[in-house]
Parts: structure tokens; C-alpha cells; sequence
């Protein structure tokens, strides 16, 4: 669509408005120049200078009476000494002078004052900088003698002596502002006017893919604006070390060439790069001559300075000339304003320089207006540079307009790729409602619709990092770890990277690594602080905090509207953004945040475009198939029971609604099965009990911790109800079991804690555990409570106390011939034992392996296999010595050891054992063999 010019009417009143604008602004500007200086109405600079009478001490003794200020004849190095007598009614409490690059010392009645020596504090030169030096005086020092040293180590400033004035401080920095601030305003403007050029440039840089000369010009004012600063009355109250400053004024000077240089090689497209690097090269080198003898004490910058004004001026001289030639073939009207404003700046350059030498420089009015015509003529030139780039842009642009879709196609791919390989933890539930909250906000901040929209779309993404964080940090029901919440705390990061390459959600990376940033710097990842943070990520932090709780967790409940107003506002300013926090304690003061339970994200977006309803189906159909996954791979295959996860997380939720029971189960004699039979066998058993727990989980939750763990809770239970069913649970486990004959040594043991609704998850798992442990050294094979546990019991930790419990068990082991009931890692110590007790008392002890054998071309069944080996058991207890110790090794052999019988009575005991076998089992499919050795331990 064309734009038609405007009417007469409206172009009347535009040049009427700026004819307006101007005539203001004259009047403004000669009201400055020419009217009364309302400064002085208050400040009377002539009343500051101090009128007395001063006399200079020279070293041979003699004195001389001088006129301050002025210029006298005195070597480098040594000490001006000038003295006065204060007059009787004198009683301000401030003396100053300003040092031209000397160390000064104020002494009254003999009694330093006030003194200035930058020699240990100051990193090069040989001469401390120019400054103001204050010395507090008062009315009891009327009529003394006051004293004031000066030393310099350059010619430039030796034997200058500046107006002594006197008053109050904040008068004489008054005085000082009045006569040097404006030419302050200027330098500072001036170096940020370059600095706003430098990043224009760059910027323009990075949109367009190439260079700028403004970026050079921005160099130049830069340099001049740090000069001047240099130059300036008022350093020292503009930077902390004002000796600093006082040395790059004449770095600048040295310097300059350099972006001037660049700039005229860039105006004129490398005309005359060789002679230009040659330049460039011959002011470097004068710098760093310079600087090594600054930093060596053997000459300052103001004594070297000449030859870097004269490289400065014939650089500058050189360049005009060409810049000259180059533009006056130019068809362009803006080179040749360019030239004009060039000369305007050499010539301000050049009466600045020379000013140098003098103890009043220029006030930088001239330098200033120099730069800004340059300036101007330099946006004119770079606009139509700009205006020839925008037409191929545009070419470009039409191309990459007929891609757009197969570019949003194939990001959406590649981002639903890279969220299918992880994981996440949040429901839609949560990031939608974020979305909805942080809408509200940007709303009451005046954002437009798409910037909403944007808005709520990174929201939707904002957790999408947690689904690289493993499960079991992120669905722990319990206290995490340090190390667990530093890993957690990483999701920022990974979210990020996974969305570092989507740009068609705007500010959605950044959204995703900063939205746990605090607004005092204490977040995370990258410790950013205020405005720093992006308002994106400050937004949806405000609202992701207050859905979190808004909303029941694993060890709480939602907070209620009151408790949540409180902890937002107690965090204003530290975690959030005391703007944005505000703006959403007015929305809840005022009922304006929605019960979102009820709502439907269709329906919020019903009213988007088609496009933006894509991107929300889009992240609601990642999260919604993340979650699938989640669940399916949470799920333990053999017993179909939830995985320790899932589970614990499920009973945690549970424990936070309601009264019950937590019950820690551990089946018995695993390992054993598994050895002996086999890991089919062990897995019959754990499938078996996981088909008995599933029978709870309509009402309460059963998990498989690991291994032979199970965990169970049964809420809204009684004592007896419990009671009755873990009983029910036992008998119907040892029924079960009693019809295999390779699972049937397992047994149950169980812990059992009351539990309250909302009771923390870890410490009834904690006593429920303890229960267990309690049963386990108590025999097994039963349940215990964790309420009924002696209190003593549990909180003494007496040996005494525990070897009972070891002697009681023994006791109640029953009747002991061979160690059957030992497992094979018991029998191993038992073993390890023997073989020591060889070594130490010199007796012999045997090991003997029996194997039942099967007869050839005989395949019996499990029945006759269990049948013989309860028979060749039986046959072993009865004829070993209760000294002797047995096991069975594996499904078909048995170990024995043999404590010191006569080796050749071995064959006489195997043979009775095997006699009472075949007593016992008239099966022939089966053969008892054996074969013995000496058990030799090593000696340590």
C-alpha cells in the first residue's frame, strides 16, 4: 500500500510547529549566552578568592612577595614554599587550590593540614595529576600562619601557582561548576552521543552484515569526549581515580589517529590503506615510546606530547587533502557536507590541542558543535547506504517468505524430536495455567495481543529442561540432596539448549534458562539481578510460584490464598519483581485470578489465529505423549506393580489426603532361591507376592521398591483392619508357596507405621523401616508396628542390649546338628573360620562336596528331585557330628565340612550317611556321589 502525501493543511502546520520549535530553542540559547547569570546571585566567585598577602620562600633563604595566581622561575623538582598569615576575623572552614600536576601540602602554624602525593598510589608517570586539594579550616585558626608546599617534577607546570580560594566546599565546587560545567555537559555528551554511535554501528553491523564508517566516527568522539573529560576542572569528582584519567587525556591524543585513520580509509573504500597503515604505525609506535618512558619515571606524556601533535596534526592534514579530492568528484550532496563537517572538526581538534599548553583550556562549545555536524552529515550518508541494503534485503526477504512454512514445519519436528527422547514431570495442567497467569500480568502491563500471545507460548515451555532430569530426582517424595538439587536445578540450562534453535516462539530460550532468576541475584542458573533478567522470565516466575502453591504437592497441600499473598509479598524485591509482584497481589486482592481447574486451553485460544492454535496443540501433544511414556516405563514388569518412583510418589500424594498405614515389606530367603534354583524360581516368588499386593491398589498404593522390598499403604485403616489383613496377606503367601517346592523357604516380614494425613512421607518410611529391622531380629517371618516398639528399645544404644537379642535368638534357633540352615555366604565365613583355626591350632579340617546324580537316559520330574534331596538332608543331619557344618551349594549338591576326623574314617562316615539315604529313598533314578579335600588356610 502507497502513502499519498499529506494535505496542505496538515504540511502548513508541520512547518509551523517546527518554525515554533526553533524559535524556542533560539531564545533558550541566547537567554544563556546573554542573560543574567542567576549562578552568581548566590555564589559570589570574587568573594572565594583569598586576598592575602603571600610570600615565596626560596631555598637560599630568601623571600620574595608574589601576586597569586601567576608563573615564576623555579627548577624541576624543587619546592615552591609560600606562606601568609591568615587575617584576625578570618573564620571559613575550607582553603583550596588546584594542583597543575603537584604535589601540594597545607600547613598552618607549623601543623600539616592537608597534603597530595599520588607517588605510591599512582601506577606510572612521575608527577601526581592535576586536581583541586581542600584543607578544613576554622575560626580558631585566625591569625596563623598557613603554609603551602608545591613540587613538580615537568617544566610545563613548574613555579605556577593557582588562585588560594576559601569559604565553605559546597561553594567553592558551586564556583567550580558554574565556571567548568558546561564544558563537562559537553565532553560527556559527546562520549556518549560516540558510545550510542559504536553500538548503532554495531547493530546495524549484525542486522545487515556489514560495517559501518559511523563505527570509526563513534571511535573519534569517544576519544574526543575522553579527552576533554581529561582536560576537565571537574575530574577528580567524575571518576574514583582522577591520577587515571589524567593520563589517558594524553593517551587520546596519541591514540586519535588511529579511528581517524580507519574512518577516512572506510569514507574513501581503501584508496590509500598502504600509506594510511603507515600512518597508523607511526602514531602506535610514538605511543608506546611514550608509555615507556611514563612508566619509567623519565618523561610524562605533557613532555613527549609535542611529537604526537605533530603526527596528529599531519595526519590530519593528509586526510583532508584526500578526503578533499576523494569527495569533490563525489555526486553526492551528503559527502560533501561531510567534508565541510570535517573541517569544522579538524579545526576544533586542532584549537583544542594547542590549548593543552595552556593553564585554560577551551571550554569544548566548538568541538562539541564540530562533532555533532559530523555526526549528522554521517547518519545522512549511512541512511543511504542503508536504503540501497534494504532494497536486496527485500529480495532476499521474498525468497525466505515462500520457505516459512516449511521452516515452522521443520522446527516443530525437530523440537518434538528432542522432547520425546527426555522426559518431563509437569502435566499440561501447570504450564497451561502459568500461561494464563502471566497473561494476566502482561495485560495489566499494557502488552499488546501478540506479545501476549509470545508470552504464552514460552510459558508453555518455560519446565520443558526437567524432562532431562532423571526420575528419581525429580519424583522423589523426599528431602532432596545437595547434590540432587544441583542436578535439578540444571533443568534451567537444559530447556535452553533443547530450545536455542526455535525462534518461532519469541524470547522462549531465554524464558526457559532465567525464569529461576531472583531479582536481588540469588537465582539460578546465571545469577542475573533486576532489569537484567529478561521481563519475560520475571513475569513467569511471578506466576509459575504462585501456581506451585496454588496446587497440592508430594509433601504439602496448596497453600491458601491468604499464605500465598504473604510469601509473595515477603519476597517482593528479593525473588521477584517488586513491579510485577505488585501488579499480581492487586489481581488477588481483587478476585481477578481464575479457579483454572474448570478451564480448558481450547478454549482461551479459541479466539488466535490459526497459526498460534497450532503451537499450543503442538507443546499440549509433547507434554500429553512425554507423560505417556512416563508412566509406561514407570511400571515394573514382573510383579505389575509401580516402580519405587512412581510409587513412593503416589503414596506420599496419598499420605498428604489421608489417615493410614505405611507398611514395609521384604521377602526373606530371595537370595537363597536364586543360588539354589535359580533366578525363574526367585521370580515366580516376587511375581507371586506382587499379584497378592495388586489386590490393594484399588483403594491404597503397593510398589516394588527393588530387589525384594515392597512397599504398601492402606489408607482410612484401623489397627485391626490392618492387623486382620496383613494376616490375611501372610497365610495366603505361605499357601501359595507351600505348592512350589523351590520357592517355598521364602517367608514375609513386615514393618508397619501409623500414619496421619499430611505426615511427612521420609519419616514414616524411616519408621516403618525401623519396625522392620525390629522383626528382622526377632526371628522374621511376621509384622511388626512401629508404635508398639519399647520406647528404650529405640533410643538406647547399649551393646549390652543387642547381644541379648543375639543370645536370644540363638537360644530360640532350636536344636543344632550340622548347619543346615546356613546360607552359602554364612557357610563361606564359616569356612574362612576353619581355615584359620588349621592354621593356628594345627588341626585338620576337611571340606566334602556331595552330588546327587541322575541316572542315565533319566529325566525325573520336580516332585522325585525335591523328594531325594529332603531324604539325602535328612541323611546328612542325622549322621554328621554337631561339630560338623553343612549347606546345600546348589540345586543338586551339598557342602560339608568335617572338623578334624581321621581321613581315613572319611569313606566310613559317607558311606553311613549314603546307607541312610538309600534307608529313606527307594528312588534308584538318583546317586549320591562325594569327593573331599584338606582345608590349608594362608597364612597373614
Amino acid at each position: 500500500m502507497s502513502h499519498q502525501n499529506p494535505p496542505d493543511a496538515t504540511r502548513v502546520s508541520r512547518i509551523f510547529f517546527y518554525i515554533l520549535m526553533f524559535a524556542i530553542l533560539g531564545w533558550f540559547t541566547y537567554m544563556q549566552f546573554f542573560g543574567v547569570d542567576e549562578r552568581r546571585l548566590n555564589v559570589n566567585s570574587d568573594s572565594m578568592i583569598y586576598t592575602g598577602t603571600f610570600t615565596w620562600e626560596k631555598s637560599d633563604e630568601t623571600s620574595e612577595e608574589i601576586t597569586v595566581p601567576g608563573r615564576y622561575d623555579l627548577p624541576v623538582g624543587e619546592t615552591m614554599v609560600l606562606t601568609t598569615r591568615l587575617p584576625e576575623d578570618y573564620h571559613e572552614n575550607t582553603m583550596a587550590i588546584r594542583s597543575s600536576l603537584q604535589d601540594v601540602k597545607f600547613y598552618i602554624n607549623g601543623t600539616l593540614r592537608a597534603s597530595y602525593n599520588t607517588s605510591e598510589t599512582r601506577l606510572t608517570g612521575k608527577n601526581s595529576a592535576s586536581r583541586y586539594i581542600f584543607c578544613e579550616t576554622s575560626e580558631a585558626d585566625a591569625g596563623k600562619e598557613l603554609r603551602i608546599e608545591l613540587t613538580t617534577h615537568t617544566y610545563n607546570y613548574s613555579g605556577v601557582v593557582n588562585t588560594v580560594l576559601c569559604g565553605d566546599k559546597t561553594d567553592i565546587w558551586l564556583n567550580i561548576l558554574n565556571q567548568y560545567g558546561p564544558a563537562t555537559y559537553i565532553a560527556i555528551f559527546i562520549f556518549f552521543t560516540g558510545l550510542v554511535t559504536i553500538l548503532f554501528s554495531l547493530a546495524l553491523g549484525m542486522i545487515y552484515h556489514s560495517s559501518f564508517d559511523m563505527e570509526y566516527l563513534g571511535w573519534c568522539m569517544i576519544m574526543g569526549g575522553v579527552w576533554m573529560m581529561g582536560e576537565s576542572k571537574l575530574r577528580q569528582i567524575l571518576v574514583p581515580n582522577a591520577s587515571a584519567l589524567g593520563s589517558l587525556c594524553f593517551v587520546m591524543i596519541l591514540l586519535c589517529p588511529i579511528p581517524i585513520l580507519l574512518y577516512a580509509d572506510s569514507i574513501q573504500k581503501q584508496l590509500h590503506r598502504r600509506l594510511y597503515t603507515i600512518l597508523g604505525g607511526l602514531a602506535l609506535l610514538d605511543f608506546a615510546v611514550c608509555s615507556i618512558l611514563t612508566f619509567f619515571g623519565i618523561a610524562d606524556y605533557i613532555e613527549t606530547l609535542p611529537i604526537g601533535q605533530i603526527i596528529l596534526c599531519s595526519i590530519l592534514v593528509v586526510v583532508f587533502i584526500h578526503l578533499f579530492i576523494y569527495m569533490r568528484s563525489s555526486r553526492r550532496k551528503s559527502d560533501r557536507l561531510l567534508l565541510l563537517g570535517l573541517l569544522a572538526s579538524i579545526i576544533c581538534i586542532s584549537i583544542e590541542a594547542i590549548s593543552v599548553y595552556f593553564v585554560t583550556s577551551i571550554s569544548g562549545l566548538f568541538i562539541g558543535i564540530g562533532m555533532i555536524i559530523l555526526l549528522f552529515v554521517n547518519i545522512i550518508r549511512t541512511l543511504r547506504n542503508l536504503q540501497d541494503m534494504e532494497l536486496h534485503r527485500q529480495k532476499i526477504e521474498v525468497e525466505k517468505s515462500k520457505q516459512q512454512t516449511e521452516r515452522i514445519s521443520l522446527q516443530m519436528m525437530q523440537t518434538l524430536a528432542t522432547t520425546i527422547e527426555a522426559k518431563d514431570e509437569y502435566t499440561r495442567g501447570h504450564s497451561y495455567r502459568v500461561a494464563e497467569y502471566a497473561a494476566l500480568i502482561a495485560k495489566e502491563l499494557g502488552w499488546s495481543q501478540d506479545e501476549i500471545t509470545n508470552l504464552k507460548h514460552a510459558a508453555h515451555l518455560h519446565d520443558i529442561g526437567k524432562i532431562g532430569i532423571p526420575d528419581s530426582v525429580l519424583n522423589k517424595p523426599t528431602q532432596l540432596t545437595e547434590d540432587e538439587d544441583n542436578l535439578l536445578k540444571k533443568h534451567t540450562i537444559i530447556g535452553a539448549e533443547i530450545l536455542k534453535d526455535v525462534t518461532l516462539i519469541p524470547h522462549v530460550a531465554e524464558v526457559t534458562r532465567n525464569h529461576h532468576e531472583h531479582y536481588d541475584g540469588s537465582g539460578y542458573p546465571d545469577g542475573l539481578a533486576g532489569t537484567e533478567i529478561p521481563i519475560y522470565a520475571r513475569i513467569i516466575a511471578v506466576a509459575d510460584c504462585y501456581d506451585a502453591m496454588n496446587s497440592r504437592r508430594i509433601y504439602r497441600n496448596a497453600l491458601s490464598q491468604d499464605e500465598i499473598y504473604e510469601e509473595i509479598l515477603k519476597n517482593k524485591g528479593t525473588q521477584f519483581d517488586p513491579e510485577i509482584a505488585d501488579i499480581f497481589l492487586t489481581l488477588l486482592t481483587e478476585n481477578q485470578i481464575p479457579d483454572l481447574d474448570d478451564f480448558s486451553e481450547s478454549s482461551s485460544t479459541s479466539n488466535l489465529a490459526d497459526d498460534h492454535r497450532t503451537i499450543s496443540k503442538f507443546i499440549s501433544d509433547v507434554v500429553i505423549t512425554i507423560k505417556a511414556q512416563e508412566y509406561a516405563k514407570n511400571y515394573d514388569l514382573l510383579t505389575t506393580l509401580p516402580m519405587r518412583n512412581l510409587g513412593e510418589r503416589l503414596t506420599a500424594e496419598l499420605m498428604q489426603q489421608s489417615d493410614g498405614y505405611l507398611i514395609f515389606l521384604d521377602m526373606d530367603n530371595l537370595k537363597k532361591i536364586n543360588d539354589i534354583h535359580g533366578h525363574k524360581a526367585g521370580d515366580r516368588a516376587l511375581k507371586l507376592l506382587g499379584n497378592l499386593l495388586s489386590r490393594y491398589s484399588d483403594e491404597g498404593v503397593a510398589c516394588r521398591l527393588g530387589g525384594d522390598e515392597f512397599l504398601l499403604f492402606l489408607p482410612k485403616a484401623t489397627h485391626d483392619s490392618v492387623t486382620t489383613q496383613m494376616q490375611e496377606l501372610f497365610d495366603q503367601f505361605r499357601l501359595a508357596i507351600s505348592k512350589d517346592i523351590e520357592i517355598r523357604s521364602a517367608t514375609l516380614s513386615a514393618g508397619i507405621c501409623m500414619c496421619t494425613a499430611g505426615d511427612n512421607f521420609e519419616n514414616c518410611y524411616q519408621k516403618a523401616d525401623k519396625a522392620l529391622y525390629y522383626v528382622k531380629q526377632n526371628g522374621k517371618n511376621q509384622f511388626f508396628f512401629y508404635q508398639q516398639i519399647d520406647r528404650k528399645e529405640l533410643l538406647t544404644s547399649s551393646t549390652g542390649k543387642d547381644l541379648q537379642l543375639v543370645a536370644k535368638s540363638l537360644r530360640e534357633s532350636g536344636t543344632y546338628i550340622g548347619a543346615m540352615d546356613l546360607n552359602y555366604r554364612d557357610f563361606a565365613r564359616q569356612y574362612e573360620y576353619m581355615s584359620q583355626l588349621s592354621i593356628r591350632s594345627q588341626c585338620h579340617c576337611y571340606l566334602v562336596m556331595v552330588t546327587m546324580e541322575t541316572a542315565i537316559d533319566t529325566i525325573p520330574n520336580i516332585e522325585a528331585i525335591e523328594q531325594a534331596l529332603e531324604c539325602i538332608e535328612k541323611a546328612i543331619r542325622q549322621k554328621i557330628r554337631r561339630v560338623d557344618i553343612c549347606t546345600r551349594y546348589s540345586s543338586m549338591q551339598y557342602l560339608i565340612i568335617l572338623f578334624e576326623p581321621i581321613e581315613t574314617e572319611i569313606p566310613h562316615i559317607m558311606d553311613r550317611i549314603f546307607m541312610q539315604y538309600r534307608q529313606q529313598c527307594d528312588n534308584t533314578d538318583f546317586r549320591p556321589t562325594y569327593e573331599y579335600l584338606v582345608i590349608a588356610g594362608e597364612k597373614q
